[in-house]
């Protein structure tokens, strides 16, 4: 594994609000919330943007999914949230660890850019 910030995060090397986690994924409070609620859910393997994933990760992606409902409801905010994936620089990504955001709290309005 690289040495992201995310990857800190799962080796326990730096220090995490972590709500949630399974033996394939972990949730923590983004540092820099931009919503009353702002949860990044990250894969315990690294896979570093979404369009790097391989047909052999499709189970594995279809568990981040499963989680964020999971975290969702764990949060209350099951009824209206946002699932947010950046990918690449220019759409916003920062870390290079695919993440999904959870937003909510706040409304939220479309289109989002």
């Amino acid at each position: 594994m690289t040495t992201t910030i995310f990857g800190k995060i799962i080796r326990r090397e730096i220090p995490a609000d972590i709500i949630y986690e399974d033996e394939m994924c972990l949730a923590f409070r983004d540092v820099n919330p931009q919503a009353p609620t702002h949860v990044l859910i990250i894969p315990k393997r690294e896979i570093p943007r979404l369009c790097d994933a391989a047909d052999a990760d499709q189970a594995l992606l279809g568990h981040l999914l499963l989680a964020a409902g999971k975290v969702a409801r764990q949060l209350g905010v099951a009824d209206a949230f946002r699932l947010v994936v950046n990918n690449g620089a220019d759409a916003g990504q920062s870390v290079f660890h695919l993440h999904l955001h959870i937003l909510a709290g706040r409304p939220l309005r479309w289109p989002p850019g």
